[in-house]
């Protein structure tokens, strides 16, 4: 089957039809004739990970029910459409974890001198896949224990990658109350981080703060 087949066209329009009125079956007929290609022409070649591409996959046909109203049908298959979706979908996908992976190295960065070298915890199965994912694992964890104000600042200054002048705003504070702060933060952050280290791991296990 080609979605440019006649008798396709009149099928997809039909369900088209049906799943504006709440379908399910309809969807399910859709989705099982478009999810494969979308998955393998569209996603994986753009992200090269086949759970960002199935997690894309998911979006995309969520947003297709939320905008189905807007589709306009110009007599062809509605697989156009799908495609630029799931394509500006994964564009979104991509940016995103390129800005979380810049933030984290920041992160590591800029925190280094205050972290001694350690990351908290031994390299357990779950995290075993890659340093990145481990280092993510940790801070996440050492984050939750900290003063909420300190949190804040570290997520607004290294996790999303804002402004000095930006996050003191957001705190209504002074860009130079702001640096006290962000200092104060750091120091926290190092305690609490130290204090999982030397609970938690030995120090063979202990895994090296790189970016």
């Amino acid at each position: 089957m080609t979605f440019d087949d006649p008798a396709w066209l009149e099928e997809e329009r039909r369900c088209l039809r049906e799943i504006r009125r709440g379908d399910r079956a309809a969807f399910a007929r859709l989705y099982g004739a478009f999810a494969q290609p979308l998955y393998a022409r569209v996603l994986l070649p753009r992200l090269a990970d086949r759970q960002a591409a199935e997690d894309v996959l998911g979006e995309t046909f969520r947003l297709m029910i939320e905008k189905l109203d807007q589709y306009e049908d110009r007599g062809g298959s509605i697989w156009s459409w799908l495609a630029t979706i799931a394509a500006n979908k994964a564009r979104d996908a991509e940016r995103e974890r390129v800005r979380r992976s810049k933030a984290l190295r920041g992160f590591a960065m800029l925190s280094a001198p205050l972290l001694d070298g350690q990351a908290p915890g031994p390299a357990d199965d779950a995290q075993a896949g890659s340093d990145g994912a481990r280092l993510a694992a940790a801070v996440a964890r050492v984050m939750d224990e900290i003063n909420p104000r300190y949190r804040r600042a570290l997520t607004l200054r290294f996790m999303e990658d804002r402004p000095r002048g930006e996050c003191a705003a957001l705190l209504d504070v002074k860009v130079a109350t702001f640096d006290v702060l962000l200092l104060r933060s750091l120091r926290a952050f190092r305690e609490r981080w130290q204090a999982a280290a030397g609970a938690d791991a030995p120090a063979a296990d202990r895994v090296p703060v790189t970016a």
